[in-house]
């Protein structure tokens, strides 16, 4: 799995902990489906990749759950397109 990503079940959201900062990504449940709804990365850790490997490891979650995903926001959307091998878990 990438880094160390989780699901934080209880608030609805992937967790990747860097150091003492966390990125997220937001969602809610569909009946086979996540939709992922916000991505957010502290300011402090922009640019260096955190949010791409946040959503590669919800990404492994998700399939590993047997579910496919609906970009719910402009970053996993991005994501998406510049990842062919994840094409499979489009709704």
């Amino acid at each position: 799995m990438a880094a160390s990503v989780r699901d934080n079940k209880d608030r609805s959201r992937f967790e990747l902990d860097v150091g003492s900062e966390m990125a997220f990504a937001n969602y809610r449940l569909a009946p086979s489906a996540v939709i992922i709804t916000h991505t957010e990365t502290p300011r402090a850790l922009r640019g260096r990749g955190i949010a791409s490997e946040l959503i590669k490891g919800a990404l492994e979650i998700i399939r590993r759950d047997g579910r496919k995903v609906i970009a719910g926001c402009g970053f996993v959307v991005d994501y998406l397109d510049r990842h062919p091998e994840d094409a499979d878990l489009r709704a």
